[in-house]
């Protein structure tokens, strides 16, 4: 989303996590930008009875949970290292100062941010209101359409 020269003149550093280490548990407050260098990042939460819920998958050059930053609310979720990955963190006030500076990067985040809205919408209305055959058709055509390769068979859905 943001170069990562960019990110490091402004005082970003590099945080190395390995797989199912937590980069920030529910109930955090958030207090860094985080931009996923190298890696996965699975958002999830739990249940009364301990089963997980992945909300969805954070791919290299993505930022979990960057709507966050723009409340003074804790993390309603957790982002956890699917894999080794290694990752940016910026502190809050450096990434608001960044974007005071550099407006143009508005152009950038704000339709990251409408895409994860979307998104969450999108996941709202099925889990609301469909059967889970359609659960699963919609979840599995979201998580196609962002990939780039359209073709028949062409994106492995990355969940069991």
């Amino acid at each position: 989303m943001i170069i990562e020269d960019v990110l490091l003149s402004c005082g970003a550093d590099y945080k190395n996590f390995e797989t199912n280490q937590l980069l920030f548990a529910e109930g955090d407050t958030p207090s860094y930008y985080f931009q996923i260098v190298e890696g996965k990042i699975k958002i999830n939460n739990y249940n009364d009875q301990g089963k997980e819920f992945i909300q969805g998958i954070v791919d290299t050059g993505g930022s979990p949970v960057v709507t966050a930053l723009f409340t003074d609310k804790p993390y309603p979720v957790n982002a956890v290292a699917f894999e080794e990955c290694r990752v940016l963190r910026l502190p809050k006030k450096s990434y608001f100062n960044l974007l005071k500076q550099n407006p143009e990067l508005y152009e950038k985040v704000l339709p990251f941010i409408s895409e994860n809205m979307h998104y969450n919408y999108i996941m709202m209305q099925t889990m609301s209101f469909q059967s889970p055959e359609n659960r699963l058709i919609t979840i599995m055509n979201y998580l196609k359409g962002n990939h780039q390769n359209h073709s028949p068979y062409s994106y492995q859905i990355p969940f069991t």
